[in-house]
């Protein structure tokens, strides 16, 4: 049996699945700690479900610390930004773009090097030891431990990268280094950003994956621990540590995978509605389709795998104006519960809307019952109106595809949808996150440029894939199991005539036991 966790901004959803029954769920308010919130969640789903600790084999969670860390500024580590490409690029150094409160936080601490290389493999300039050797000196008087490492097209040639990280290693033992090559995309500024948001949050990655393990340790679960990637895929505790900047946008993303699950539908648009937003998300082939823009964290450029997600502020705690007009973006969150009309509070609410209109019974009705029916009518209107025309926005090439509801404010939608060819709200559309979280796989990707005049098409994909293939086994899948469920290949014009972008995803299942030992072999 699995059980699946996952922690939004207003509600900490839990599941308990057997094969493909769910045995228990529950929806609880996230607590301000966060891992409050699971342990309690933890504790209800065990007693009510009756289910005993050694039942448990996994446990998943999906978790929004590390992406609200970079949107608050908190939690964050100095960094020291090494960019390996000189000559070019001098005139834009690491962070030039940042938002200044959150380059500040880290500290501004940037240093560029000669050496890299081009897309074909010519070298740009050789590592000069004198750029390093001051690098290191200057980062080891500043006492900085978490140190971000890119070079251009590193997903080309790594061999910089690893050559100053380790010079740097045995400078300094305990440093933490990311090389950007391990996980972000071709272009050199946004994949440096990821890297260095990326070593920001190594330290709170550390403390955080602690307390998830020790507060399941207390719990008598000593089962594996998987934590939710953003791209519907899991990687291990472990793997968390090092590239925490993964499970950003991981919530959205699950509540697609559950949907999937709970419907069987393959491709379909899912509109996740939460206590303050939708996530308006689309289904292709059962995965969330992938943003291939530019993707701003916290007011920072990234291009690392990211699911195209529109949000709006829409949700079950959303303000209504007293005309009725304006539903959101400002919400009440999780403190619905006391400042709900209906929950004695004094702020009108889309909870307060839907019991009005005497389509669900939550709380006290009668202290909506003086509410004017033209304004109830006229905020049904407003919210149906705004799901549908950003429904509109997400469809692929306006085709038309049905609408998949969850989310515990799934229940706000009474009318149903016009932009919906045809509408699911499943059962247990509540927890779809948790269910996503609980079903997923481990997932791993790759991306190079390659001249298909220097080898075959075949031979390109195949190294491409056996890349992606390591890096989801790194990440706690089963090597005997991985298939690759999405290739992408981009002629790239302005290049080689036959130079062409290749990416692969691949997925695989949970190594555990006797599995985890032949992944690693």
């Amino acid at each position: 049996m699995r059980i699946g966790i996952d922690v939004g901004g207003t509600h900490t959803d839990a599941v308990i699945l057997n094969g493909d029954e769910i045995v228990a769920s529950i929806k609880a308010l996230t607590s301000a700690d966060v891992v409050g919130g699971i342990t309690a969640a933890l504790d209800t789903i065990l007693a009510d479900s009756g289910v005993q600790h050694s039942e448990i084999d996994t446990v998943m969670i999906g978790t929004t610390q590390f992406t609200n860390a970079i949107v608050e500024r908190r939690e964050l580590s100095s960094v020291a930004a090494i960019r390996i490409g000189l000559p070019s690029g001098r005139g834009m150094p690491p962070m030039v773009d940042w938002p200044e409160d959150l380059a500040t936080a880290l500290g501004r601490h940037t240093y560029q090097l000669h050496g890299g290389y081009l897309y074909d493999g010519f070298k740009l300039a050789n590592l000069r030891d004198d750029e390093i050797e001051a690098a290191i000196t200057d980062i080891a008087a500043k006492g900085i431990k978490d140190i971000a490492i890119a070079s251009a097209f590193s997903p080309m040639n790594s061999a910089p990268e690893k050559d100053v990280g380790a010079r740097i290693k045995a400078a300094i033992p305990d440093a933490r280094i990311t090389l950007s090559y391990n996980f972000g995309r071709l272009g050199l500024m946004e994949r440096e950003n990821a890297a260095i948001l990326n070593t920001s949050l190594l330290s709170f990655a550390d403390r955080v994956v602690s307390s998830f393990l020790e507060a399941l340790a207390k719990r008598g679960l000593k089962c594996p621990v998987y934590i939710s990637q953003n791209d519907g895929t899991l990687m291990s505790a472990d793997f968390v540590r090092t590239y925490p900047a993964l499970t950003f946008a991981s919530g959205p993303t699950n509540s697609l995978r559950g949907a999937c699950k709970l419907t069987g539908l393959q491709d379909a648009i899912v509109v996740d509605i939460g206590g303050t937003t939708s996530d308006i998300g689309v289904l292709q082939d059962g995965f969330p389709r992938e943003s291939n823009v530019v993707v701003n964290i916290g007011g920072v450029r990234t291009n690392f795998r990211m699911p195209d997600i529109l949000a709006i502020g829409l949700g079950g705690g959303s303000l209504v104006s007293t005309d009725g007009k304006t539903v959101g973006p400002q919400s009440v969150g999780h403190k619905l519960v006391t400042e709900g009309l209906v929950f004695g509070g004094k702020t009108l609410t889309t909870t307060d809307i839907l019991v009005a209109s005497g389509k669900a019974e939550l709380g006290d009705k009668t202290a909506v019952a003086d509410l004017g029916q033209d304004l109830v009518r006229t905020a049904q209107a407003t919210i149906h109106r705004m799901l549908d025309q950003n429904i509109e926005m997400m469809k692929p090439g306006g085709k038309a595809l049905p609408v998949i509801l969850v989310g515990g404010g799934a229940v706000l939608v009474t009318d149903g949808l016009k932009a919906a060819s045809k509408l699911y709200i499943p059962e247990n559309a509540g927890v779809a996150n948790a269910i996503g979280a609980a079903i997923a796989q481990i997932g791993g990707e790759s991306e190079r440029l390659v001249s298909y005049r220097d080898m075959t098409r075949d031979a390109a994909i195949a190294k491409v894939t056996a890349e992606a293939t390591e890096r989801a086994v790194n990440a706690g899948a089963d090597r005997h199991t991985i298939r690759a469920v999405d290739i992408e290949e981009t002629p790239i014009p302005y290049m080689d005539e036959a130079s062409t972008r290749v990416r692969v995803k691949v997925i695989g299942d949970i190594a555990t036991g006797s599995k985890l030992q032949k992944a690693a072999s």
